[in-house]
C-alpha cells in the first residue's frame, strides 16, 4: 500500500453583473463579512467578488474601481447579491488599462465593503512577474499565517491557487485536534454533501481574517483539486463518496462546483463547455503564458490502489499492471489538444516562459526506503506503525509514493510530455495536493529533460512530515528526479520571473498554530528558460 493523507494523517461586459439578476430585491440591508475578492485578472480589467450577509432576498450593490486606495472612482456600476446565488456577487470590470494597480469595492448603501487591489495583465514589454503558488488549506488544521504573510509582499502580481480550497470532511475527522484547540472546526460539523453544506465551509473559509487580507491583496487565479468535492475524486466518483449515503455522485459534484462557482473569484462556465472544463490561459505581455489545467473531474480515470487486506506480490502486480494501462487519462485528449496549442502559441511568440498551473505533482517520485525511520515509527500508536510498515513493504516492490499523482498515470504523463516537445516548449510546472514543497527536473521515459516542477506546500493541512521528520529528504535521496523536497513545512512558494531566470522560493512559517509568526525562506532554487535549461540550480 502507499500512505494515504486521509488514513495516515488523520487517526463580464465592461459594467455588467455575472449571472441574470433576480426580479425581486430587498430592502439594502447586510454587511461585507466575507470581505473581497479579485481574480482572472485580463489586460483589461479583472472579476470582482464579495458576498452580502443578509437573510433577504435579492439586494442591490454598486461597485467601484480607482487607480488608488483613497482615489474617486474611474468605474462605477450596479449589480445584485442575487438569494439563489446565495448572496454572493460577481462582477467582470473592463476597459482598465494593462499592468497597472488598481483598487475596488462594494457598496451597500451607507455601508462600503473593505477595499481589494488588483493588476491587469502586462502587455508588451515586461521585465518581472511576481506570483505566489498556494494550495491545500485545511481550516481546521491551523492558522492562515502563510496568507498573512502573502498579503504583505511588496510586489505581488497574483496568487495561484492550485485547489484544496476547502475540505468536505466532518469535525471529527481530519484536522479535528487542533481545530478543536484553536476553535477551528468546521462548519457544517458533518461531512459536507448538499449544496448548502458546500456553500456555509466556503463561507467559513471566506471568513477568515487572513484570507480575506490575501484576497484583497491581488488578484486569485484558481482552481480546484479533489476536497472541494470529496477526497481522491475521478470522473466517476471519489475515495471518500459512498452512493449506498452520500448519494448520486453527480449530484454531490454539481452541488460542490455550483458552490465553488459562487463563492470564488472565477468566471463563469463558459456556455456549451462542461462545468468541469474550467483549464484557460492568461498572457503576461512578452515574458509568460500561463496555462491552467483540471485533472480532477473533466477526464480523469480512478486512481490505481491495492487491495487485499495484507496485499503481496500478486496484488503489487495486480496494481502496477492498472497503473500501465495506456488507456488511463488525467487531462483528456481535448484538453491536452488545447494545451499543446498554448504553449506553442506562446513559443511561436518567443516568450521565454510557458507555465503550467496543475493540481497533483508531475514527477516521478518511488517511494522512499523506511528503515531508516524504524526507531520513530516504533514510537507511533500502532495505527499508524501498521500502515507505515505496509507502506514500507509496497515501496520496496516498487510501487510509486503516490498514486493519485501523476505517478499514477504514466502513459499520460509521457503523452503530456510528447505534446510538450510538439509545442517546442520546456514548462514550468507548478503543483500542490501534496503538502510538500518540491524543486524537481522532469525526464520523459528516453531520459531527455523535458520540463521543470516548483510544487507548493501546504498552507496548513498535514504533512508526512508531521509523522516522519525529514522524509522530504529522504525521497530527495532517493529520486533522480527531486532535486529537493520539504514535508515539514508550511507556506507557499513565491515564483519570480525575469526574462533570463525563473526563481522559486519555498517561504515557511514557523507556526500554524498561534501569532505571531516568523517567516523564512527554506531554499531557493532557480531555473533558465527553455533553450538552456539545465537541472534545477540551488541558489
Amino acid at each position: 500500500m502507499t500512505l494515504n493523507r486521509r488514513s495516515a494523517l488523520a487517526l463580464i461586459g465592461g459594467s455588467a453583473a455575472l449571472g441574470v439578476p433576480g426580479a425581486a430585491q430587498a430592502a439594502a440591508t447586510g454587511s461585507f463579512a466575507h470581505g473581497v475578492a479579485s481574480g482572472d485578472p485580463a489586460k483589461d480589467g479583472a472579476v470582482l467578488w464579495t458576498r452580502i450577509t443578509t437573510e433577504g432576498g435579492d439586494v442591490p450593490v454598486t461597485w467601484h474601481v480607482a487607480e488608488s486606495q483613497d482615489g474617486k472612482p474611474l468605474a462605477s456600476g450596479k449589480a445584485t447579491a442575487r438569494a439563489a446565488a446565495d448572496h454572493t456577487v460577481k462582477v467582470e470590470v473592463t476597459r482598465l488599462k494593462p499592468g497597472r494597480d488598481y483598487w475596488y469595492w462594494f457598496a451597500l448603501g451607507d455601508q462600503r465593503s473593505p477595499v481589494g487591489r488588483f493588476r491587469t495583465l502586462p502587455v508588451g514589454a515586461v521585465d518581472q512577474l511576481v506570483l505566489a503558488v498556494a494550495s491545500c488549506q485545511l481550516y481546521p488544521g491551523g492558522l492562515f499565517n502563510a496568507y498573512a504573510d502573502m498579503a504583505a509582499l511588496p510586489r505581488l502580481d497574483a496568487v495561484l491557487h492550485l485547489g484544496d480550497y476547502i475540505y468536505e470532511y466532518g469535525a471529527d475527522e481530519y484536522g479535528a485536534d487542533i481545530g478543536r484547540k484553536l476553535g477551528r472546526l468546521p462548519d457544517p460539523p458533518h461531512e459536507i454533501v448538499k449544496l448548502d453544506d458546500y456553500r456555509r465551509r466556503h463561507a467559513q473559509v471566506k471568513a477568515d481574517p487572513d484570507m480575506q487580507a490575501a484576497h484583497a491583496r491581488a488578484a486569485f487565479l484558481c482552481v480546484w483539486d479533489d476536497h472541494e468535492v470529496a477526497n481522491d475524486g475521478w470522473i466517476g466518483g471519489a475515495e471518500n463518496h459512498d452512493p449506498a449515503k452520500e448519494g448520486d455522485w453527480k449530484a454531490r459534484k454539481a452541488a460542490a462546483m455550483q458552490a465553488y462557482f459562487e463563492w470564488m473569484p472565477i468566471r463563469d462556465p463558459k456556455p456549451g463547455k462542461p462545468w468541469e472544463a474550467i483549464n484557460r490561459s492568461f498572457e503576461f505581455g512578452n515574458l509568460a503564458t500561463l496555462a491552467m489545467v483540471e485533472t480532477r473531474l473533466l477526464a480523469r480515470s480512478q486512481q490505481a490502489e491495492v487491495k487485499g487486506g495484507t496485499p503481496g506480490p500478486a496484488e503489487y502486480q495486480a496494481v502496477m499492471a492498472e497503473r500501465a494501462r495506456p488507456e488511463r487519462e488525467l487531462l483528456g485528449a481535448e484538453q491536452q489538444r488545447w494545451l499543446e496549442n498554448v504553449l506553442a502559441s506562446s513559443v511561436r511568440a518567443d516568450k521565454p516562459w510557458q507555465l503550467l498551473g496543475n493540481q497533483v505533482v508531475m514527477a516521478r517520485v518511488a517511494g522512499p526506503d523506511l528503515s531508516g525511520f524504524a526507531a520513530r515509527i516504533a514510537q507511533l500508536p500502532e495505527g499508524y506503525r501498521g500502515r507505515l510498515q505496509a507502506a514500507d513493504a509496497g515501496y520496496k516492490a516498487g510501487l510509486p509514493f503516490n498514486f493519485d499523482a501523476w505517478d499514477g498515470y504514466p502513459p499520460a504523463r509521457e503523452r503530456l510530455y510528447a505534446a510538450f516537445k510538439r509545442a517546442g516548449a520546456k514548462p514550468i510546472v507548478l503543483a500542490g495536493d501534496s503538502h510538500a514543497a518540491w524543486a524537481n527536473d522532469l525526464y520523459d521515459d528516453a531520459g531527455t529533460l523535458v520540463a521543470s516542477e516548483f510544487g507548493a506546500t501546504a498552507i496548513t493541512s498535514p504533512s508526512y512530515g508531521s509523522l516522519l521528520p525529514g522524509l522530504g529528504t529522504a525521497l530527495a535521496e532517493a529520486n533522480r528526479e527531486v532535486a529537493y523536497c520539504d514535508q515539514d513545512s508550511k507556506g507557499y512558494t513565491l515564483l519570480t520571473l525575469t526574462p533570463t531566470a525563473a526563481t522559486a522560493e519555498f517561504v515557511t512559517v514557523s507556526t500554524i498554530l498561534k501569532k505571531p509568526f516568523i517567516r523564512s525562506v527554506a531554499a531557493t532554487y532557480r531555473a533558465a528558460p527553455a533553450g538552456k535549461r539545465t537541472p534545477l540550480e540551488r541558489v
